[in-house]
């Protein structure tokens, strides 16, 4: 296993998008223990209202996340970067137990250390319940496919 994660600081607007596709994959697989090897083993998160550190802490979450929110779909798109700081804004969609959809809108602020890992992750999402009609990610589970539209050209 190797605790370097490449593309790696300082980013360009290319790599920092390269970065971004890789975390949207790894989040797309639904396997959160494959998610916590982009992060330091002491990685601190702010996830909505919830505070986390560590890479135990990550993977818990993610369990505990992928058990109620089924059907699970996520687009990120790079909003800025500068050196070892990407902003990405995404959305993803996803039903509960009881079949309603939900779109998630959301942002982030990454910072990675110098071997390209995630050392500070800060996230402010919001859910909005929608009809399965309005969904918008119809692709099979698993990474989006590479001629899929992202949220701009989506219009989201």
């Amino acid at each position: 296993m190797s605790d370097v994660r490449p593309p790696l600081p300082p980013y360009t607007i290319e790599t920092a998008r390269q970065k971004a596709r890789l975390a949207e994959d790894a989040w797309n697989s639904r396997m959160p223990e494959r998610v916590a090897l982009a992060y330091t083993p002491d990685s601190s998160w702010r996830n909505r209202s919830e505070f986390l550190v560590g890479r135990a802490a990550i993977v818990a979450f993610l369990t505990r996340k992928w058990e109620q929110e089924h059907e699970y779909r996520l687009i990120k798109e790079v909003w800025g970067v500068h050196e070892n700081r990407i902003a990405v804004r995404f959305q993803y969609e996803y039903h509960d137990a009881q079949g309603q959809w939900f779109r998630a809108y959301g942002n982030e602020q990454w910072e990675f250390d110098d071997q390209g890992l995630m050392r500070r992750r800060e996230a402010s999402i919001n859910d909005v319940a929608i009809l399965e009609a309005a969904r918008k990610f119809h692709w099979p589970l698993g990474p989006r496919p590479v001629d899929h539209p992202g949220l701009t050209e989506l219009g989201l």
